[in-house]
């Protein structure tokens, strides 16, 4: 009995990083879930604030990328000594530069739309938690339990606000350092906001059964590839017009589907 269980476990914490980035496909799998019966009225309000919160985003983005590029053009030729290096590279260096300023700028109003609309994530979590269980796909609980439980949730949003804005400043850094700063500091953004896709949206599922945030962290560390293989593909679903706006209900789906298959036990 206690082999079999030893057994269990160990080929349960082997499926996914054997599968270096076997997580990706839940995105997909998400998407497929967002027209089922009794998970489409959890999906509207979600869509709603992601629709709003990503068009404010799109706009921004086009109206200020030709500032940008002049900043970045500017700075370039403000490196004394290093300027004609700095200038025989800045074809490879401003469009990193301007790829890692539209991941940030995409990943914030992600993050804002995600704030918003955390109850309600919640519910469609549940709901498709409870739909993969065969059992009432509807959660059981009250109005008056659910408005009870936002400022739980809300303050689980802003846990993950506390973990997320040093470790991006520290990122950000990176672009100080001289030439290598602005070739690093794109694949470094992507790798740290891919892992961040993962806990916001893992974490709703764990929530829901009321997991401390240091634990879901640690079950998360323990499966990195799968892990930075689901943020991955939202991430880059994100940055996709039109995909990006379905991108945050989809999100919740697929990483619920992933606790229930990797993470539940």
């Amino acid at each position: 009995m206690i082999l079999s269980k030893l057994t269990a476990v160990t080929n349960k914490n082997l499926t996914m990083p054997q599968n270096s980035f076997h997580g990706a496909h839940y995105l997909g799998q998400g998407f497929r879930m967002l027209t089922q019966k009794g998970i489409k009225r959890f999906v509207f309000i979600p869509l709603a604030i992601n629709l709003t919160l990503l068009s404010i985003a799109l706009i921004y983005v086009v109206a200020q990328v030709g500032d940008w590029i002049n900043s970045i053009n500017a700075w370039l030729s403000d490196f004394g000594a290093f300027e004609w290096i700095m200038t025989a590279v800045s074809w490879l260096i401003w469009p990193l530069v301007i790829i890692g300023i539209i991941l940030f700028v995409f990943f914030f109003f992600s993050m804002l739309a995600n704030w918003i609309a955390a109850p309600f994530n919640g519910l469609l979590a549940e709901a498709v938690e409870n739909k993969l269980r065969g059992e009432k796909v509807l959660p059981d609980q009250p109005v008056s339990e659910l408005v009870k439980d936002v400022p739980r949730l809300l303050g689980r949003e802003w846990t993950k606000l506390k973990y997320y804005i040093p470790r991006a400043l520290l990122c950000l850094l990176i672009l100080f350092v001289p030439l290598l700063g602005a070739l690093l500091f794109p694949v470094i953004w992507f790798i740290f906001n891919s892992w961040m896709m993962s806990v916001q949206y893992i974490d709703y599922p764990m929530d829901n059964h009321k997991i401390p945030f240091e634990e879901m962290l640690a079950e998360l560390r323990n499966s990195r590839s799968g892990t930075l293989g689901f943020g991955s593909i939202v991430m880059l679903a994100t940055m996709i017009p039109l995909i990006n706006l379905l991108v945050m209900p989809a999100a919740v789906c697929g990483a619920t589907k992933l606790w229930y298959e990797h993470y539940q036990d």
